[in-house]
């Protein structure tokens, strides 16, 4: 276990599966909230639209940060057919996105910051996602019982689309879920020595 050397981590979402995540790594933390609007400037692509908005999280926690605390903010997105896809607007939005992700790959980007009053860190992950191909009902009933209008995407790997859906995936499962733990883990270790 890392030895944080008197600093505490605090993590700025609100995400149930990243707070989870990252207290699976043996984590004591605190949880804030960084509410920006998820914009990002046009020409960005790929891991740069997570990392940009996980640097605006981070600067707009960045006058209530104390001295001895480590700031985590992330971001994630997929990646399809050359678009950004973030959270479903509706029902019907989650039904498109899922449908165009349908016997497709896509790639799933986080951008992780690491901040303190010192000195900041961002890095990312990414993830190749093969979908099955769903039928209408399938996607019906998994946005009927699963809801997932908070998730990049419009899906949970770690729901019943991810059971029935997904072939494969290239790179890390936690990543696809918000948070590249094994990662995080490591960046870590390398910030605070």
């Amino acid at each position: 276990m890392i030895d944080l050397k008197g600093k505490k981590l605090v993590l700025a979402s609100q995400s149930p599966r990243r707070q989870n995540l990252l207290k699976e790594l043996g984590f004591d933390f605190e949880i804030k909230s960084a509410d920006i609007d998820e914009v990002f400037p046009e020409h960005l692509e790929k891991e740069a639209i997570p990392m940009y908005l996980a640097t605006e999280k981070a600067k707009a926690m960045m006058p209530g940060l104390m001295d001895d605390e480590i700031l985590i903010t992330a971001d994630t997105i997929v990646w399809l057919n050359g678009e950004a896809v973030n959270k479903p607007e509706d029902r019907q939005d989650a039904f498109r996105m899922i449908k165009a992700m349908s016997g497709n790959e896509h790639v799933v980007y986080t951008g992780v910051q690491l901040t303190t009053k010192e000195k900041s860190l961002c890095f990312f992950a990414e993830t190749s996602v093969y979908f099955s191909l769903l039928d209408e009902g399938e996607i019906n009933y998994y946005l009927d019982h699963y809801k997932p209008y908070d998730k990049a995407g419009a899906y949970g790997i770690q729901e019943w689309i991810g059971y029935i859906g997904i072939e494969k995936i290239e790179g890390s499962y936690f990543n696809v879920m918000g948070l590249p733990v094994h990662l995080l883990y490591q960046k870590i270790k390398d910030f605070i020595s």
